[in-house]
């Protein structure tokens, strides 16, 4: 694991996409009134991609050094920023936003189990514990804001984003060990739109009815909850544990509860106010000592304990420095 310039940076990056994950529920329930799920991906990832062909005009994007790592990374492209996108969309179709949310944050437990047993990265009873608690607050957060019934086919689309979601976040910390978090974002951006191109026709359908905001809410997903957003978490990956860092993403659907209150006026049932505490507590108590660790250690690199040597004396004049106490 790489060591990163100050050990606060990585944790402010995932607080960064916390947040523009956390919005892009919203804006996906409220585009998903004028968009497809498909012609709506299609539109993210082409913005996503516009903004990322900077950083490949600059040269900051290198190229994998073989055809099989080549094939990894466009394969990661593909599930994280087409299928997932794509399926996370449809389950919106049918669930509403707390549900749905509910259900892709199964994948954080499935990373914090799956990287703890075979990535090494080790499996604490707080880690676990936490994420329980927290998983518990979404319960009571989907429960409490629950608009009716569930709908079968929303509850698979749902699970089957969260596979998606584990699974790439895992093949990326596998890979992060020989592609860097920059470039395999912009290559994986531009695979998920070169999948989604057979959505066009139905993009340039939808486009001509939809109305201004619901094209620049799109818009926001590409440049922000997108190509902003998977590069800070990329560089946060890098420098982290795939399971604690992806334990700290169960603050999004307590978020999403505040952003909807904040933005749309949707005051929170008391049920889900308390999930949202659930979510703070359980996610804080899996990843707050990692953070509080990371930033002593700097503290105690900074600033060491004096040393209790006391200083050495100079020779005195005209005697033999061969002979002084500390020669």
């Amino acid at each position: 694991m790489r060591v990163p310039s100050h050990p606060a940076l990585p944790w402010l990056a995932a607080s960064g996409v916390l947040l523009m994950w956390a919005s892009s529920f919203l804006v996906i329930r409220v585009a998903g009134n004028d968009f497809s799920p498909g012609a709506m991906t299609l539109l993210r990832v082409v913005a996503a991609s516009i903004v990322l062909l900077l950083l490949l005009a600059l040269g900051r994007v290198r190229m994998p050094r073989s055809l099989r790592l080549w094939a990894a990374v466009l394969g990661w492209g593909v599930a994280w920023f087409a299928a997932y996108l794509v399926v996370l969309s449809a389950a919106e179709l049918f669930l509403d936003a707390a549900t749905t949310a509910m259900l892709v944050n199964l994948a954080p437990l499935i990373v914090a189990v799956v990287s703890g047993l075979l990535l090494g990265e080790g499996l604490s009873v707080r880690l676990l514990a936490g994420v329980l608690v927290a998983f518990s607050g979404i319960v009571l957060i989907s429960v409490g804001a629950s608009t009716g019934g569930l709908s079968g086919l929303g509850v698979v689309l749902g699970l089957l984003a969260a596979l998606f979601y584990a699974g790439s976040v895992l093949a990326q910390k596998l890979l992060l060990a020989h592609v860097d978090s920059t470039s395999m974002t912009v290559i994986g951006v531009l695979a998920g739109a070169l999948a989604t191109v057979p959505f066009a026709p139905a993009l340039a359908t939808e486009l001509r009815a939809a109305p201004l905001d619901a094209v620049l809410g799109v818009l926001y997903l590409g440049v922000f909850p997108t190509a902003l957003a998977f590069l800070l978490w990329g560089y946060a990956l890098t420098h982290t544990g795939a399971g604690l860092l992806s334990s700290s993403s169960l603050l999004v659907p307590a978020l999403t509860l505040l952003l909807a209150w904040l933005l749309l006026a949707e005051v929170p049932p008391p049920l889900a106010i308390v999930g949202g505490c659930l979510c703070l507590v359980g996610a804080g108590s899996a990843v707050g000592p990692a953070i509080i660790a990371a930033l002593r250690s700097r503290r105690r690199a900074d600033y060491p304990e004096p040393t209790s040597t006391p200083p050495c004396p100079e020779a005195h004049p005209g005697e033999d420095p061969a002979h002084a106490p500390c020669s």
